[in-house]
């Protein structure tokens, strides 16, 4: 079975001001071109479809016409809430939606929901994990011992038999290879705890053929190549300009993934920081249409600066000074470590400190002492 694994599609995102809904659509078409250049079977989606939980008609609609294009092409969507998604209003009509091959797991109800499709080598079941926090599985599990985020989802993903030999799991948490995090993007926002309760080990999916993450906006693995982030399908944030995109096409064979692709994904418009006078940067512009991020190297600030940039690049984003020969200040140093989890700050300062890196066994301490800490 070859499916696409997507994540983070952010529908009804607005960046800097600016509607992103043109740009969503665009993609969305390529995924579809995608589906049929590849002879897809199924498309998962691994939560945060919208951007809000109450998201614009402009986005439902959107959402719309991307499944309505799938269900033409008859091809399965598997999709589960993340946690900038309503889980009550996805779940609205997923009955009626299902009978179309459309499968939605918006709430946690005591047990991931599980969906078995059909290809040439027999039955694959989908386990759906929707976004969920440690309070709602203790809910639902009251006598189980879950101390922790981690101990909650292996107790969730326990609460469901194998319905199939060949199992792919979708899920939208922070998930962690031990003590290594993902590498994150300027783009996604909290919870995004790392080495704490809220973060989970990678091992707990060690049953699954597939694991197909969302909630990281940068494609990679975690731990082994068949627990992946799909990242998001556009850049998010002005801190990931010239950020490549891709969807994931895995391709399942009878004893389990046979090939994993990441195939391009090209936006409408590239998000773009250029850096230079502001005389130099407006001479000759290229890619007007482009997202742009400047840093004008001017000595003093000059007056409309953003109106003669917009002139030039009418989707300017954002306008901020360095003068050459000036030194970064405290919002660069900020903007450096953005983002970084707690165990990568902490290995960066050990590492200055003491002139090489933690040692697995060093690291496996510091996250023990992290965890401590946390419940303390």
């Amino acid at each position: 079975m070859k499916f696409l694994h997507l994540a983070d599609l952010h529908l009804g995102k607005r960046v800097n001001g600016f509607d992103l809904l043109e740009d969503q659509r665009f993609i969305l078409e390529q995924v579809l071109a995608l589906c049929d250049e590849h002879d897809v079977e199924a498309v998962l989606l691994a939560g945060d479809i919208y951007d809000a939980p109450v998201p614009p008609a402009s986005a439902c609609t959107l959402l719309d016409w991307f499944l309505t294009q799938l269900a033409g092409r008859r091809i399965p969507v598997l999709a589960i809430a993340g946690n900038h998604d309503s889980a009550e209003r996805l779940d609205f009509a997923a009955g009626l939606l299902a009978a179309q091959g459309v499968h939605l797991a918006g709430r946690f109800t005591g047990a991931p929901r599980q969906i078995v499709l059909n290809d040439r080598h027999g039955p694959v079941e989908f386990t759906l994990l929707p976004f969920v926090r440690a309070a709602t599985v203790r809910h639902f599990l009251p006598d189980a011992d879950l101390p922790d985020y981690d101990s909650a989802v292996a107790a969730a993903l326990g609460a469901c038999q194998p319905a199939a030999p060949r199992r792919v799991l979708l899920a939208h948490q922070m998930v962690v290879a031990g003590v290594c995090p993902p590498q994150l993007s300027g783009s996604e926002t909290a919870p995004l705890t790392v080495g704490t309760v809220d973060s989970i080990d990678a091992s707990r999916f060690d049953g699954f053929a597939y694991a197909a993450l969302g909630h990281i906006h940068r494609a990679q693995r975690v731990g082994s190549d068949t627990v992946r982030y799909a990242g998001a399908p556009l850049c998010y944030h002005l801190d990931e300009c010239g950020t490549e995109k891709s969807v994931t096409l895995v391709d399942l064979g009878r004893r389990g993934v046979e090939d994993i692709q990441l195939l391009p994904l090209i936006p409408r418009r590239a998000m773009r920081h250029l850096t230079g006078p502001l005389a130099k940067l407006t001479e000759h512009p290229t890619d007007t249409g482009d997202y742009i991020w400047a840093t004008l190297t001017d000595p003093t600030p000059l007056p409309d600066a953003m109106a003669a940039l917009r002139a030039a690049y009418p989707n300017a984003m954002r306008l901020d000074y360095q003068p050459r020969g000036s030194a970064a200040g405290p919002a660069d140093a900020a903007l450096a470590v953005r983002g970084k989890p707690f165990a990568e700050l902490f290995q960066d300062f050990f590492t200055q400190m003491n002139g090489r890196p933690l040692t697995i066994e060093e690291a496996r301490a510091v996250k023990q002492l992290r965890e401590e800490a946390a419940k303390a």
